[in-house]
């Protein structure tokens, strides 16, 4: 596997752990029991802190790769592996 083609998968997997570490750790201004600015949405958070999402994307991003990496060098899991559909009539199996 090419260097760029680990570099896409990383950025991938890096784009859909920040998404999903998005929510956990953020508190709102009812629930960290301050006063909201006026014109502030409810679900706004009081303590975002985008460096420790990065932080967090980029290790999970890192192991994630490291895993696909490692299956695709070694063949843990293949497509026939997760091939859940019933084969058609009348084709030899293979």
């Amino acid at each position: 596997m090419q260097i760029t083609s680990i570099a896409a998968i990383y950025f991938l997997f890096w784009v859909m752990s920040a998404f999903v570490m998005l929510p956990f750790g953020v508190r709102t201004a009812d629930e960290a029991g301050e006063a909201k600015v006026p014109g502030q949405a409810d679900s706004a958070p009081v303590n975002f802190r985008p460096g420790r999402v990065a932080l967090r994307a980029t290790i999970i991003a890192a192991l994630f790769t490291g895993l696909f990496v490692a299956n695709y060098q070694y063949g843990w899991v293949t497509v026939a592996d997760i091939d859940i559909l019933p084969k058609p009539p009348g084709t030899a199996a293979r």
